[in-house]
């Protein structure tokens, strides 16, 4: 008998169920937690530092020094070329300073928001990059401050592509709540792989994956339908 057939025997099923009765609510609860949380992080930090990015660019409408913005971008690059398991084991000490302890659901926070911010900066460059540039001309003609560009006029209209990235960061950290509880971390990751796969309960495991494949589609879809509604374009 293989390991899908092991899964799904009456046995394996009824043990299942009582431990998707038991521990998925609050599992749930924890992914749920700590994807919100690290994703506003992730925004707070990465929004601005993706229109630093945009505004700063040698063509931008407020250019900063060359070095400046090149090691600005080598950093981003780095941080996002690292391998999220990796990056955990990295930032321990600091989830110890910020959290005090390195185990857990809140300690997730620390690596993910780090491992989030980058991804998301790069996510905003991309969507204000959208702008049109004739949109951008006409304020400055009008004597707007690059704060006001910004702020009044390129992020509004950037708003339908910065929701729709903005989903994407969210679904991509729910993945990586995923991995890490792996290594520690709460929420389904842990029951997947400390309940499903550690101990041979492969069907506990196929249910985790199911709800987190429903929790992707759930925030996916809710994003694809704000980002219509934000649209001006598809309003005339």
């Amino acid at each position: 008998m293989n390991q899908f057939e092991r899964a799904f025997t009456p046995e394996a099923m009824a043990e299942a169920w009582e431990i998707f009765q038991r521990d998925f609510p609050q599992g749930l609860w924890d992914t749920v937690y700590v994807t919100f949380v690290a994703t506003f992080f992730a925004i707070v930090i990465g929004l601005p530092l993706g229109m630093l990015i945009v505004a700063g660019d040698e063509k931008g409408i407020r250019p900063l020094p060359a070095p400046l913005m090149k090691a600005l971008n080598v950093i981003i690059n780095l941080l996002r070329s690292v391998p999220f398991l990796i990056l955990i084991v990295m930032v321990i000490p600091l989830t110890r300073v910020i959290v005090g302890t390195s185990v857990g659901t809140t300690a997730s926070i620390v690596p993910l928001v780090i491992a989030a911010f980058p991804f998301v900066a790069r996510l905003v460059e991309s969507s204000l990059r959208e702008v049109s540039p004739n949109i951008i001309e006409m304020a400055q003609s009008m004597g707007a401050t690059p704060m006001q560009i910004l702020l009044r006029v390129m992020l509004p209209e950037a708003v339908p592509s910065l929701i729709t990235n903005f989903t994407l960061a969210i679904t991509t950290i729910l993945g990586y709540t995923a991995m890490s509880g792996a290594i520690g971390g709460g929420g389904l990751g842990k029951i997947a792989i400390m309940v499903g796969y550690n101990r041979y309960k492969y069907a506990v495991l196929y249910l985790a994956v199911i709800v987190l494949v429903i929790l992707v589609q759930v925030m996916q879809s809710f994003g694809t339908w704000l980002a219509r509604k934000c649209d001006k374009r598809l309003k005339h």
